[in-house]
């Protein structure tokens, strides 16, 4: 048995105070570092193990002589894939605003949509944001305070 229901406006719709899209990046970006680190992805049906991407990236921070740690390498991949997505949705958006329309309504229907895309990435990479900046500032905490007590 399926139940939906139906909101007018989607996008106002919060869980926790994140709405659904935020929710649902924060879900991928988990399960994407959750694989990178145990080296498991699903491609088309396909599982594959090993190393993985974590493991490669560790390897070549050590040899780079980069002192980033996996978390903050994979939340600097998500925060680049977000501002991507970003930007392929403002030229949507600029796309929505130049495209002649045969009501007002309808105009303004596809610029909306477009721009509660644009909310639901801008949210997610403000999320990957705040927790690139903790992973940060864990490693900054060490070391910083200098016991002078003899």
């Amino acid at each position: 048995m399926s139940f939906s229901i139906g909101f007018p406006n989607a996008a106002a719709v919060t869980i926790g105070g994140k709405s659904a899209g935020t929710l649902k990046a924060l879900s991928e970006a988990e399960d994407q570092a959750v694989d990178e680190a145990l080296g498991t992805t699903q491609d088309s049906g396909k599982v594959r193990t090993g190393m993985g991407a974590g493991a490669e990236a560790t390897d070549q921070a050590q040899e780079g002589g980069s002192s980033q740690s996996v978390a903050v390498q994979v939340l600097l991949k998500r925060m680049q894939e977000l501002q991507q997505q970003l930007r392929e949705q403002q030229q949507q958006l600029a796309a929505a605003q130049a495209r002649n329309y045969s009501t007002e309504e309808a105009r303004t229907s596809a610029v909306m949509a477009i721009q509660g895309q644009i909310a639901d990435t801008s949210g997610a990479l403000l999320e990957v944001t705040g927790h690139l900046v903790t992973e940060l500032s864990k490693g900054s905490g060490s070391g910083s305070v200098v016991n002078t007590t003899a």
